[in-house]
C-alpha cells in the first residue's frame, strides 16, 4: 500500500467485490486497482466494475483447488493483469499471470516489475506478519 500511495500508482484495497462479467462477482482478499481505472469507476459503490489490475489470494485450510484455479481463471479473463495466490503454510507465492505461472518461496523477494516498476517485498516479512527485516 505504501508503495502504491508514493508513486500515485493507484489505491490498494482489502475485500472489495469486482464484478468481473455479467454473472461473476469476485471478493480478493487484496486489490490493487491502478489510477487509470480508479477514474472510470465508483468506489463507493459495489462491486466495482471490472477487474483490478492486481488480486490477491491468500489461501486457507478449507479452499479447494479447483475453486482456487476457477478464481485465477476468471481474473485473468476479465483483464487482471496479475494474481498473486499466497499459501502461507507452505511460505510461497504464487504469481499467475497470462505469461505464466511462477513460483516464489521464502527467503526470495517477490517482485512485480512489469506492474509495479521498482516494487520488491521479502516473503520472510509477509510471512512474519510485517516483523522481519525488510
Amino acid at each position: 500500500m505504501a508503495f502504491v500511495e508514493a508513486h500515485g500508482l493507484g489505491i490498494v484495497i482489502e475485500e472489495m467485490d469486482f464484478r468481473l462479467s455479467q454473472d461473476t462477482v469476485r471478493n480478493p482478499d487484496v486489490a490493487f486497482i491502478d489510477a487509470e481505472h480508479t477514474k472510470r469507476v465508483d468506489l463507493d459503490r459495489t462491486p466495482v466494475d471490472g477487474a483490478p489490475a492486481l488480486a490477491v489470494q491468500v489461501i486457507s485450510p478449507n479452499n479447494r483447488a479447483e475453486d482456487i484455479a476457477r478464481k485465477i481463471h476468471q481474473y485473468l479473463e476479465a483483464g487482471c493483469r496479475t494474481v498473486w495466490v499466497v499459501y502461507p503454510s507452505l511460505r510461497m507465492i504464487e504469481v499467475h499471470s497470462k505469461a505464466g505461472t511462477r513460483q516464489i518461496h521464502e527467503p526470495e523477494m517477490l517482485k512485480e516489475e512489469e506492474l509495479l516498476s521498482g516494487f520488491s517485498l521479502s516473503l520472510s516479512y509477509v510471512f512474519e506478519g510485517g516483523k522481519a527485516d525488510v
